[in-house]
């Protein structure tokens, strides 16, 4: 916990959570191998994944990667679980789904679990068709888009969460960045190269969606490596000048 800076005090003044990204890539940049990123990571990578998820209050993603990952309950591992409780947690952290048309489908595994605890992040008046999960709405709408500023500062009100994991996808990252939301990054550097996408329509980097202006600049806070794996943790420095944008849902996985 404290390598990671779960464990760090709140800061009275934020009016939104702390926001900690973690990605995985190749050496050459590819996000995603066939679509998922599932073949990128390995043992350690997989325990900094479940760790970081037993230090958080919530993990925030896009309904894309939730259906591409087959996401299902966010601690499935009851020793975590009680951790979790023993931190002063919830059992389970909040699932926020960030979705701007609510194309989730019926069988994703996590909609289907008793014991979740799913906010969804979207500037639709609609709802999902009945599932298994406790599910909540957070209506944040700009101009038709969701501003995700307004859905974050909700979850810091209304769910008092006070610190979000987000897992991506790489265009909820990009969004995540140019709103200068994000506070840190966990990078995985896969020690493998990938190449082009087979179909040339170009591979999907950790960042998906526009150029960042200006480009955000990374403090290092930390290196661990594992087998021919680097793990790093960067902190987001907060930018000059930033535009602060609303989501285009149509930018994000519906």
């Amino acid at each position: 916990m404290r390598e990671l800076g779960l464990d760090e005090p709140a800061d009275a003044e934020r009016s939104r959570p702390r926001v900690l990204i973690n990605m995985v890539s190749t050496v050459d940049g590819r996000a995603t191998v066939s679509g998922r990123s599932g073949p990128l990571s390995d043992r350690a990578d997989r325990a900094l994944f479940h760790e970081l998820r037993s230090g958080v209050d919530a993990v925030l993603v896009g309904a894309g990667t939730v259906r591409a990952e087959r996401y299902g309950r966010l601690v499935p591992d009851p020793a975590r679980r009680a951790l979790r409780l023993q931190r002063g947690l919830a059992e389970e952290p909040l699932a926020c789904i960030v979705s701007g048309r609510l194309m989730l489908d019926d069988d994703v595994p996590l909609l289907a679990e008793p014991a979740a605890r799913v906010a969804i992040l979207t500037p639709s008046m609609a709802s999902i068709t009945a599932s298994g999960a406790h599910v909540e709405y957070v209506r944040a709408e700009r101009d038709g888009r969701l501003d995700l500023a307004a859905a974050l500062a909700q979850l810091y009100e209304r769910f008092a969460i006070r610190t979000v994991l987000c897992e991506g996808g790489p265009h909820l990252v990009y969004q995540m960045l140019a709103g200068d939301l994000a506070d840190e990054m966990f990078l995985t550097l896969s020690p493998r190269l990938a190449g082009d996408e087979p179909t040339g329509a170009g591979a999907l980097r950790i960042l998906a969606g526009g150029e960042l202006q200006p480009p955000r600049q990374l403090e290092l806070l930390g290196v661990l490596s594992s087998d021919s794996s680097l793990f790093l943790r960067y902190r987001v420095a907060a930018p000059a000048r930033v535009s602060r944008e609303t989501i285009d849902s149509s930018s994000l996985a519906s």
